[in-house]
């Protein structure tokens, strides 16, 4: 059997026997990873290919089978390659048990063996441990041709400048030169030149100088740049000029000189024969050497250009699936508390005259809200869109995120805040700020390993004159200060770099100072950090005060709608493919007195209104496999144009391109928000 997901987790499968592709294929599928069956071995060597991500094949499959054209392909992967492949035994242990092992891993390379039978856990586990290297694979060839096209570029400039490139190992005196380099110094480009060599071509009067100078270089680690003559093979005399750096290992240690010459006897002779017209000349060489200067500083800018992108884009793609993981876990969370707290509310009603009891499930009905709350959050900061910038009451924010930052910095720090009072609002996008937030204290819990206080500060400041970071005016500095072990100047300075991480490996991803630092300067603020050693650090984020009317002064009062307010009984189609919630909102309507029929599924809720059921109002979750609500809300107009749709859901909002004219309650939502939204569909004399 095997099985090749590529890069798109799109999946290869060939077995002898039908139910094993089956098998390895739904376990992929529940995995995350698609699969599709190849009829032979043959047709399972023709789809290798650079884009494979990991192969897994049984070793029946592979057993007396002709394997060359399988290892051909092996042996051809480019250098960045090598393809894992997981083989399923019947045998396990090493070589002494399974002989068969030892032959194909020396054929395959990179194998794992699994036993069967196996735990699910157990395949899935290798098999993802197998696509994680397979992605590092991919990882090193972009990394690779980066590297490849930058040294393409740079040498395309050496010789347009015609600049012969050089390297000189200063423990062996191994010289490695251009063939432009071999000519500037008179010899053929084909045959040798060692740097023996290359002193006795220096004109012997300038070679103790030319020595000299490489010795400073070494010793001081000045740049290396001179001119002296040679002496080619035919007794002619040439100038030669050079410029080279210093190049050093990690520990500090010289290791070679890198550098480049140019042959510039025609400058100088130029110059001599032309003395009465130096300036001119010195004017010429002078627009040369900007040239050269521009386009060597074209070449490392499009480089560096590039290394940025590449770097934005693995960022970018980095928040968008943790993004995307914490949106869907806070939605299932979401949906658990709906039903969670529609049943315990539906419970209080009936524990009668039981103080008891009905103290319990006020207390589960208080966690569960709570929980709520945090999956709110959560999904606001998994959003992922452009900044809503507008009057925030950042003191507000901060008291609202106590009990968050408490439970993110654990039992053993303390977190105290001063927050004046009657604080101007700020202009800033919320969600950023919070998250913002969140990150620092979760750094000063980290700068704290033995626990500690973290003090949370709000003060306003006045910026009285421009300066490179901020704009004159008004702004609320909000500080975190933790008594941790703090930095020292050079750690500070590289701190809001990207991927830049004081902590162990694994335990960072260097990323949270330098998203801060970006958040500040899109809202025109700063972000600025004062530590020392053993002194904790302080991190003071400012936010220009808004100038926009705040929310403060505008009051909206709302009337709660009872359920008896609620249109009175109606009939009422309920669509939930979750067994569990359609269960506990179902109970919920009939409390309300409404007659209620459940579909668990989008097709079935359809068939129900085709049947002419006269239901008064249809609510649908969204979130359904098949059929989405919308969709659902889309075809149930075509069949009853008039019939009012609630449409609930664990999201923060619907998707983009969900442009729907339904009413929406969000998940979880208590029986008095349902009967409101209902008195709001229906009117009572419908």
């Amino acid at each position: 059997m095997a099985i090749i997901p590529n890069r798109d987790t799109i999946g290869l499968i060939h077995a002898p026997l039908g139910r094993d592709a089956q098998i390895a294929a739904s376990l992929l599928q529940e995995a995350g990873v698609n699969s599709k069956v190849a009829p032979d071995l043959t047709s399972f060597v023709a789809s290798l290919s650079d884009d494979v991500a990991f192969a897994i094949i049984t070793e029946e499959t592979l057993r007396s089978a002709d394997l060359r054209a399988m290892s051909a392909w092996i042996e051809a992967q480019p250098s960045w390659s090598d393809l894992p492949f997981i083989i399923m035994t019947n045998r396990g242990g090493g070589p002494e048990r399974n002989p068969a092992a030892a032959r194909l891993s020396e054929i395959l390379g990179n194998v794992s063996f699994i036993e069967r039978p196996f735990h699910v856990t157990t395949f899935v586990s290798v098999a993802r441990s197998a696509l994680r290297g397979r992605r590092r694979q991919y990882e090193a060839r972009l990394r690779i041709e980066a590297l490849d096209e930058g040294e393409r570029r740079l040498q395309t400039a050496i010789e347009a400048g015609r600049l012969g490139a050089w390297e000189l190992d200063l423990a062996t005196n191994d010289l490695i030169t251009s063939a432009t380099c071999k000519r500037i110094f008179g010899r053929d480009p084909d045959l040798g030149f060692t740097y023996r060599d290359l002193l006795d071509t220096v004109h012997p009067e300038d070679l103790d100088r030319m020595q000299n100078a490489v010795a400073t270089t070494v010793n001081t680690g000045a740049d290396y740049s001179i001119e002296y003559r040679t002496i080619w093979s035919d007794g002619s005399v040439h100038w030669a000029e050079i410029h080279a750096q210093l190049h050093r290992d990690r520990s500090g240690k010289a290791i070679k000189l890198v550098g480049v010459s140019a042959d510039i006897t025609a400058r100088l002779k130029a110059e001599e024969h032309q003395r009465q017209l130096n300036e001119i000349l010195e004017e010429r060489v002078a627009e040369r050497t900007l040239e050269l200067e521009q386009a060597h500083a074209v070449v490392m800018a499009e480089v560096s250009q590039r290394e940025r992108a590449e770097e934005q884009l693995r960022h970018a793609q980095k928040m968008e699936a943790i993004g995307q993981l914490t949106g869907g876990v806070a939605h299932d969370f979401n949906n658990l508390l709906m039903a969670v707290l529609g049943n315990l509310e539906l419970l209080r009603k009936h524990v009668g005259d039981d103080v008891k009891a009905g103290r319990l499930i006020d207390g589960a009905l208080q966690g569960a809200t709570r929980g709520a709350s945090l999956t709110q959050r959560l999904l606001a900061f998994a959003r992922r869109q452009d900044l809503r910038i507008g009057p925030v009451d950042l003191g507000g924010l901060v008291v609202g995120m106590e009990d968050l930052l408490k439970r993110s910095v654990g039992a053993a720090i303390r977190i105290e805040s001063s927050i004046p009072a009657a604080l101007p609002f700020v202009s800033a996008d919320s969600n950023q700020v919070e998250l913002a937030l969140l990150n620092l204290a979760v750094n000063a819990r980290d700068a704290m390993p033995d626990g500690g206080t973290i003090w949370i500060k709000l003060r306003a400041e006045e910026q009285a004159s421009s300066t490179e970071t901020l704009a004159a005016g008004n702004y609320l500095v909000l500080s975190v200060v933790d008594e941790g072990h703090g930095m020292n100047e050079e750690t500070l300075q590289k701190a809001i770099e990207p991927f830049f991480s004081t902590k162990e490996l694994g335990k960072g991803t260097g990323l949270g100072l330098s998203m801060i630092h970006g958040l500040a300067l899109q809202l025109k603020g700063d972000l600025r950090l004062a530590s020392s050693i053993g002194k904790g650090t302080t991190a003071e984020l400012w936010i220009p005060v808004s100038t926009s009317a705040s929310s403060r002064d505008v009051v909206v009062e709302v009337t709660p709608v009872s359920p008896e307010e609620a249109a009175g009984p109606k009939k009422i189609l309920l669509v939930d493919d979750d067994v569990l919630i359609a269960m506990s909102s179902a109970d919920m309507l009939s409390d309300l007195g409404h007659e209620v029929t459940e579909a668990h599924s989008g097709k079935e809720a359809l068939e129900y209104l085709n049947s002419g059921g006269g239901f008064d109002l249809m609510i649908t979750d969204y979130s359904m496999p098949g059929m989405t609500g919308a969709e659902l809300a889309k075809a149930a107009r075509n069949i009853a144009p008039d019939l009012p749709i609630l449409i609930a859901s664990g999201y923060a909002e619907l998707p983009a391109g969900a442009d729907l004219d339904v009413a929406r309650l969000g998940k979880p939502y208590t029986q008095t928000q349902l009967a409101a939204e209902i008195g709001k569909l229906i009117s009572p004399d419908r």
